[in-house]
């Protein structure tokens, strides 16, 4: 009863919108609702491990209890339960648990996200070196597991994800064939394959994964592209050559806020005079902040998505120039939401692959990636950068009118 009697004032501070219903261990049922109308959704405590759990450090506790099965969504679904958690943890709840934990988190912020070239080795191993086969359960026919682009809000995945490449090389004014492009934090190849294909480039695609290196070499072999796109186990730092073109599409978000300098540093002097670079990440829309501490120990150690405010500090002493910027709302709640219908259509096929624990651990990790970007401010951004102040036209109607061009000679027979 005791931890009952600890959680019930919280939770009647914590709800401000919509409603709760909470079952916890000893079976006491109360109903907690917000002052404004919102979604509603229901929570049991099966244990009072999570009960304490949620009281001492919530944003770690909860998803670990969810995974081994301490708490559950009760008449509803997973994702009906966190969105109105994570709805309302945007306001200022006055939990002293989480409350601590964010501060200590804030204070150790660089430390955690403290990434030389070993760590960020492991921490990239650490997700991205998971069999192949679970990424072919929900990703598109090209594995971008990146930010799709929807113009029109009806694509399919698969279409979504091909104007998102578009829309890119469209900023990366790709003008003349055999533009020497580097491809940091290459993923699968998808982009290089597609720039080298499309638009005549010649591609060096760099990653940390050792399994997405394999992968990507066999995918352009396969292409017949191996002439004009390599791809090479490098970390960014490491790059000496020039190239005219610089792409980094998801990769931005494991550099951590120590390194900002030193990627901008390095993205300047790899680019040529009139290079152009287009640097694509998730972003948050508010100030400075920390990565979810549960995100952090299961799925992107040393991960975080920055603020513009971070970024843009960075880049004004690389001496770069921001010559365009576009934020996309919308489009990874979108993309993921497609992702977490696929998973949970194969979710049986995941589960022979590693087990029922790793599957809850996954949903949760999609259901809280899709609900951040709907309701806890997270978005993605585009950024074109150059050397030179004349190294691309006066205004941006270019990036138009090539990717119009672009879309129509692929959609012709």
């Amino acid at each position: 009863m005791l931890t009952t009697s600890i959680l019930d004032p919280i939770l009647s501070r914590f709800i401000r919108e919509g409603s709760l219903d909470v079952t916890f261990a000893d079976g006491k049922v109360t109903r907690y609702e917000g002052s404004k109308p919102g979604p509603h959704a229901g929570l049991r405590f099966v244990t009072k491990a999570a009960e304490r759990g949620f009281f001492l450090n919530p944003g770690l506790a909860f998803g670990e209890a969810y995974m081994d099965g301490g708490v559950a969504p009760q008449g509803c679904t997973l994702y009906d339960l966190l969105h109105v958690l994570m709805l309302n943890a945007m306001y200022s709840s006055g939990h002293v648990g989480e409350a601590l934990s964010a501060a200590t988190r804030m204070v150790r912020r660089r430390w955690i996200q403290f990434n030389p070239e070993s760590r960020s080795r492991r921490n990239v191993a650490h997700h991205y070196d998971l069999d192949e086969r679970l990424y072919r359960l929900f990703l598109d026919r090209d594995w971008q597991y990146s930010c799709a682009y929807f113009r029109t809000g009806n694509e399919t995945l698969n279409e979504a994800q091909d104007a998102k490449k578009h829309h890119i090389a469209a900023k990366l004014k790709l003008d003349r064939p055999g533009l020497s492009v580097l491809d940091i934090g290459c993923g699968w190849g998808g982009m290089a394959l597609t720039l080298a294909r499309d638009y005549g480039a010649v591609v060096t695609g760099i990653t940390l994964s050792t399994e997405q290196l394999q992968a990507a070499r066999a995918r352009a072999a396969e292409a017949g592209l191996s002439d004009r796109v390599r791809f090479e186990l490098l970390d960014y730092r490491q790059v000496c050559t020039r190239y005219d073109r610089i792409v980094s599409v998801g990769m931005f978000e494991h550099v951590g806020i120590g390194h900002y300098r030193t990627f901008f540093d390095k993205v300047r002097d790899v680019l040529a005079d009139d290079g152009v670079a287009l640097i694509h990440s998730i972003g948050r829309n508010d100030g400075p902040g920390t990565t979810n501490p549960w995100i952090a120990k299961y799925i992107f150690p040393g991960g975080y998505s920055p603020s513009l405010s971070e970024t843009f500090a960075a880049i004004e002493h690389s001496g770069l120039w921001v010559t365009d910027c576009e934020v996309l709302r919308l489009h990874y709640a979108r993309t993921i939401s497609i992702w977490r219908e696929r998973f949970a259509a194969h979710r049986a096929d995941a589960a022979k692959i590693y087990d029922e624990r790793f599957c809850r651990m996954f949903e949760f990790y999609l259901a809280g990636a899709e609900l951040s970007f709907r309701v806890q401010g997270h978005m993605n951004f585009q950024l074109q950068l150059t050397r030179s102040i004349d190294a691309v036209p006066f205004t941006r109607d270019y990036m138009v009118d090539e990717e119009r061009a672009a879309l129509a000679r692929i959609a012709r027979p």
